[in-house]
């Protein structure tokens, strides 16, 4: 599979943006027999039950996606050191969707159908997870995303454990503000997530008194972007909001630097760079910018000291932890802690043991709110470091209950 989104995987993300032409899309493309998927049943007959692993572990988001992938693997192996779940050891089967939408819901599909498996754990970007979303409802099989993304959603059979509107893009927005940095400039890549994350921000702008002075999209995996930096130097902004994906990002800042713009010049606040992509793109290109996210390495408490530890001791001492990492990591925990309470493997029972489900994660306690199935997260601003981990330079002061359809913000009721 080629390291660049194919046109027909794109389109069908950024349709998902609409009225659900990306889901018709994708199901043309996996349906097969439906009858037959719409049947499949996890095996917990043996001694071991089998959980999906879905990751870009090729392709434009293998930057972000193969470390998310690691941590999910601890997170199988500490279970298992624990003597697994309900008595059964768990195996991990993994599955790449090579940055390609229409193949993650062909290997959404595998999974469920040929696998069994019990639960699956991944996806990174909004069209991945728009691609297999209608995949897992028709089989009424469970996923759990771990990347914080634009909300506007919610399925029966999607567990979000990373950050919904409300508890990222909504606290930066308020952050810029509050340091006076009203006049913004939109970049993205060109799909669902800064699409719809872009929309949201400029409703919040036109209510709270900022002014959005620009918006660009680049495709997934462009490197061209000297005609949207010096649109971004000539707009007169104060900041730049940042919703690209993947290895674009080291193009982007690389320009940036080019331009003779810095952090303290224009600031950038990105929303998808964390401590593997700052590594990555280099710090020399990133010191001082701005991030926004639930979670960063050098978050203080004694569970995010083992797990970095524990990821390090794995991986590589140099590895970084990130946020993306940290949800995957605690989505199975969390999983494992419903089906314990549940008493079971069966989906609805351990839907229905959700509510209520806490976690001593490295970020802090965590806890699922059930109806939603989403999670209670803190909200952080970091700042990129010399040393190329992320300092914290504000927080929320505890976590913020999801609302993944804003409801609780009269200006978003258009939305």
């Amino acid at each position: 599979m080629s390291g660049l989104i194919t046109r027909r995987g794109l389109l069908a993300g950024i349709s998902a943006l609409g009225a659900g032409a990306a889901l018709s899309a994708c199901g043309a493309k996996t349906g097969g027999d439906t009858s037959k998927a719409a049947g499949a049943k996890a095996d917990t007959s043996g001694d071991t039950v089998r959980v999906g692993l879905l990751n870009s572990l090729s392709g434009t988001m293998a930057i972000s996606e193969v470390t998310v992938h690691n941590a999910l693997l601890l997170a199988v192996k500490e279970i298992n050191a624990a003597g697994g779940v309900l008595g059964k050891q768990l195996k991990p089967v993994s599955q790449d969707g090579a940055s390609d939408w229409p193949t993650f819901a062909e290997k959404a599909q595998a999974l469920i159908t040929d696998s069994k498996v019990v639960a699956t754990f991944g996806c990174w970007t909004s069209a991945s997870r728009k691609a297999v979303k209608p995949v897992f409802e028709r089989n009424k099989s469970l996923l759990f995303y771990p990347v914080q993304y634009e909300g506007l959603e919610q399925s029966p059979y999607i567990f979000y454990s990373g950050a919904t509107t409300n508890q990222q893009i909504v606290p930066a927005l308020d952050y810029l503000k509050k340091q006076g940095l009203t006049r913004l400039y939109l970049v993205g890549s060109d799909y669902v997530f800064p699409r719809t994350a872009n929309k949201i921000i400029k409703t919040y702008a036109k209510a709270n008194g900022m002014e959005v002075l620009g918006e660009d999209y680049a495709p997934l995996g462009s490197t061209e972007f000297a005609t949207i930096v010096n649109k971004v130097r000539s707009a007169g902004a104060d900041a730049v909001f940042n919703t690209l994906n993947g290895d674009s990002n080291v193009a982007f800042f690389k320009e940036y630097k080019s331009a003779g713009l810095t952090a303290k010049k224009l600031p950038v606040l990105s929303v998808s760079i964390a401590e593997e992509e700052v590594k990555s793109i280099g710090t020399q290109y990133l010191e001082g910018q701005l991030t926004a996210w639930n979670y960063y390495q050098t978050t203080p408490g004694a569970a995010n000291e083992k797990f970095v530890a524990a990821y390090q001791a794995a991986y590589g001492k140099d590895k970084p932890t990130s946020d993306p990492m940290e949800a995957a990591y605690i989505s199975v925990h969390l999983w494992k802690a419903m089906v314990e309470k549940a008493g079971s493997f069966d989906v609805e029972k351990v839907k229905a043991a959700s509510d209520g489900i806490t976690f001593d994660a490295p970020e802090g306690k965590v806890t699922v709110d059930g109806a939603t199935q989403h999670v209670h997260k803190t909200a952080r601003i970091g700042k990129v470091t010399a040393n190329g981990l992320i300092e914290e330079v504000w927080n929320s002061g505890g976590p913020i209950k999801p609302d993944p359809y804003l409801k609780g913000y009269d200006w978003a009721a258009d939305l």
